[in-house]
């Protein structure tokens, strides 16, 4: 046997082996995981997004916090007293005193604003966390979606190869056709091998990828349902910029961040204003017993607050200033990522409605040729080589318009998920 025969015979039969269990492993994985199903368990199982939102409670409680009035002071003092004249008497002397310190409207609205400011936040950025998770996790997705298709193209490719191989041999055997022809089909089908078995290894390399994205609790042999075709339409962009000014976690964060940092100045500046407390004291001696009532004032005499009140202006302007900065980057980055869709919208349009089915006529009409002897072996494969292109191509396609999808979903993150 030609060592050229044996090596296919070879790699043929450990290539049998790999696609038959990639193909067990597509056909019979149980169950099957849509997107919206796979972005669920996600957020349900990720201990990231958990703790994103362990902080969102704890600036709840932070709210609270800043709402709570001041506790009021109890002093109590007991002792003797001497008597240091004839007509004093001694005894137990004790006093007792009530400090009630007041929350100024002025200063205690500055707080529980700053606080709420705080809250909304944070609550922004876990929903922005929360949407990066997603968007990874949608494309990864579709990166499996797309190697399974190009496994699928690959095995197809490998099975056609082997019919004309087929059809080569025999003509090589009846003399109709030159030996070099079955080498050249050899070294071809060697090669559709070496295809589909790197396409296997891609397609276990993104399951692994999106089972990280998603977490544990999808079982190893899970499989996927949807296709790569399936990436749904986005609105024009001037809808889409209106939804980014109105939904974007990443602006209502800096947003936030701006008023809290106009609520934290405002509740520095309170501090200039002096404190205020209402104090009642009872001493009581052998002799009397006095009651008192009157007020505690601090007198901003010395410490006028003017570190904290600066520190404070400037926390402002840096927000102020990356607000801005984030405006116009995000609104850049959906451009971007509009564009980057449209472009591949018109090249999936164009491989769909032309490229892809010339290419496949072609095909059909140089393997009819060549089956009645009207046109030689290399010409098969020169037709079989821009069918190939092409069907690449459009994979290619597919996914560069789901991956601008995802950047588009992703930068407006709609509460409740969305994409309408």
């Amino acid at each position: 046997m030609p060592l050229a025969k044996q090596l296919l015979m070879m790699h043929r039969t450990k290539l049998i082996a790999l696609i038959g269990g990639l193909g067990a492993t597509l056909a019979f994985a149980q169950p099957a995981y849509d997107l919206p199903r796979l972005e669920s368990l996600a957020l349900e199982s990720s201990r990231a997004v958990l703790a994103a939102r362990d902080q969102v409670t704890a600036a709840r409680y932070a709210v609270d916090s800043a709402g709570a009035f001041p506790n009021p002071e109890v002093e109590y003092l007991s002792g003797t007293t001497r008597a240091r004249t004839p007509a004093g008497n001694p005894g137990d002397a004790r006093s007792v005193t009530l400090t009630q310190p007041l929350d100024m409207p002025w200063r205690r609205s500055a707080r529980i604003g700053a606080a709420e400011a705080g809250l909304e936040a944070t609550t922004a950025a876990t929903r922005g966390f929360e949407a990066d998770l997603v968007a990874r996790l949608r494309s990864r997705y579709f990166e499996l979606l797309r190697r399974e298709a190009e496994l699928r193209n690959a095995r197809e490719d490998m099975a056609a190869m082997e019919s004309v191989r087929s059809r080569i041999s025999l003509r090589v055997e009846t003399g109709e056709a030159p030996r070099f022809e079955l080498i050249k089909a050899d070294a071809e089908m060697l090669n559709a091998q070496k295809t589909a078995q790197a396409a296997g290894f891609r397609v276990e390399q993104a399951r692994s990828l999106l089972r990280q994205s998603v977490g544990g609790n999808l079982p190893g042999d899970f499989a996927v349902s949807g296709h790569l075709r399936d990436v749904p339409a986005v609105q024009p962009l001037d809808g889409l910029r209106r939804q980014l000014a109105e939904s974007s976690p990443e602006l209502a964060r800096a947003r936030a961040e701006t008023v809290r940092a106009q609520r934290q100045l405002d509740l520095e500046r309170s501090q200039r204003w002096p404190n205020l407390a209402l104090k009642a004291a009872m001493n009581e001696d052998p002799d009397m017993r006095a009651s008192q009532l009157g007020v505690v004032l601090t007198i901003p005499l010395w410490d006028r607050r003017s570190g904290p009140v600066g520190e404070a202006a400037a926390q402002l302007s840096r927000a102020r200033n990356e607000l801005e900065a984030q405006e116009f980057s995000l609104a850049q980055t959906l451009e971007v990522a509009y564009q980057q869709y449209e472009i591949a919208q018109t090249q999936v349009t164009a491989l769909e409605s032309g490229i892809l089915k010339q290419a496949e006529a072609a095909l059909k009409v140089a393997e009819a040729a060549y089956r009645f002897g009207e046109r030689g072996f290399l010409e098969v494969l020169d037709a079989q080589r821009v069918y190939r292109a092409a069907r690449a191509e459009l994979i290619a396609a597919r996914y560069e318009l789901a991956t601008a999808w995802v950047e588009i979903e992703r930068l407006r993150a709609i509460p409740g998920g969305k994409t309408e």
